[in-house]
């Protein structure tokens, strides 16, 4: 017996030591590594346009080009509809009141009629600033018609500048990409009139900081993005006074990221602030004129700003958000003697042709690059 309990216990050693020996021999599966979550990234192609001021001549034409009582304003901005077309989104500057119930009428007190903003959805704009100071020029009906004609643009669009004079929390935001952005919209100035008696809705002035300050305080844990635009500054004047830039800087201290400057109807210069937080803002002083019939040479000549927001999420949530290449476009407003066919080009579209064409003076390409170089920094400036 104990002859045959040796003999198994070496059966069973040898067994053990055949699996050892394989197991030494045979290579070891090393589980393959978990990837890192990668990082989500959502961008916003945005651009910003200048003063659409319109005038009589410009409303003239769109009623003769039209029918049945309609106006036909496409012609005016058909040159930049492919480029508009290279954005997500498109704002504009509406320098002047749009709606039907008043007839139409141009400098000083404005009226335009309703039927610019079917050419302007068109061509590709959806965000529309109506503050500025030709804001008060029908009172406090123009203001309601105003307000109730963009009220009922599709749903795509978003207005701001008027304000409940009660609350003032009447706050836009738009999302797009995955990307929100808020808007806010001021003017320096009314061209002395007051606020219209018996309107719910106004106007903020950029002096009233303690309604600035709530209202960005309100939007900004709600939005990516926060654009500011500025109606401010001096007719006529390519610089940027004291008061725009400590203007511009407390607005980056209060944390808004964009501030689009209007109301000059000429270029000014653009820069990179630094708020309180250590934020980065970026302002454009002044975008001068998209459209216009005024009569100086540097009136033409406007800038189109093309900047991207960027937008980065972490694996852990964290949100940064980047204002990225921000580059103005220079845009010319053209016409023929005695202000026919008023339109707009891009500066690269712009010949030598058309502006020994252009109606009271010569607009060469050499004297708009000059204004050009004399107004904007080179840094942001795209002659391209």
């Amino acid at each position: 017996m104990r002859n045959g309990q040796s003999s198994a216990k070496a059966t069973v050693s040898t067994a053990q030591s055949t699996e050892e020996v394989q197991a030494q021999t045979e290579p070891t599966q090393t589980p393959a590594p978990t990837p890192e979550p990668e990082p989500v990234v959502q961008t916003v192609h945005f651009s910003a346009t200048g003063d659409n001021l319109i005038h009589e001549g410009i409303y003239n034409q769109a009623r003769a080009r039209g029918s049945d009582g309609h106006y036909d304003f496409i012609p005016a901005y058909e040159n930049l509809r492919d480029f508009y077309a290279g954005f997500d989104v498109n704002w504009l500057n509406q320098e002047t009141l749009v709606n039907d119930d008043y007839e139409p009428s141009g400098y000083p007190m404005f009226s335009t009629p309703g039927d610019i903003t079917n050419a302007l959805y068109n061509v590709g704009f959806r965000v529309f600033s109506l503050s500025n100071n030709h804001s008060y020029d029908k009172g406090a009906g123009g203001i309601a018609s105003s307000m109730a004609h963009w009220a009922a643009m599709p749903d795509d669009v978003v207005s701001m500048g008027f304000y409940n004079l009660e609350t003032y929390d009447d706050y836009v935001y738009q999302t797009v990409n995955g990307v929100t952005i808020g808007y806010l919209s001021y003017t320096e100035m009314t061209n002395g009139l007051p606020t219209p008696s018996g309107s719910e809705y106004g106007v903020v002035y950029l002096d009233q900081r303690d309604v600035i300050e709530k209202q960005i305080t309100d939007m900004r844990p709600n939005c990516d993005v926060l654009v500011v635009s500025c109606h401010w500054g001096v007719e006529g004047s390519h610089t940027v006074t004291d008061a725009q830039r400590e203007t511009a800087q407390w607005l980056a201290d209060q944390g808004a990221d964009l501030i689009i400057g209007t109301h000059p109807h000429v270029t000014q210069t653009a820069q990179w602030l630094t708020g309180t937080n250590e934020n980065k803002s970026f302002v454009a002083y002044s975008l001068g004129n998209f459209i216009n019939a005024q009569d100086m040479p540097d009136n033409m000549i406007g800038a189109i700003l093309d900047v991207t927001f960027q937008k980065t999420t972490a694996a852990d949530g964290t949100v940064t958000v980047e204002i990225q290449n921000p580059v103005l476009h220079p845009v010319i407003t053209q016409y023929e003697p005695h202000y026919a066919n008023i339109r707009v080009y891009l500066y690269k579209d712009y010949t030598d042709e058309l502006g020994a064409a252009h109606g009271n003076f010569a607009l060469s390409r050499a004297s708009i690059e000059q204004v050009l170089n004399g107004s904007i920094d080179s840094e942001f400036l795209s002659l391209e």
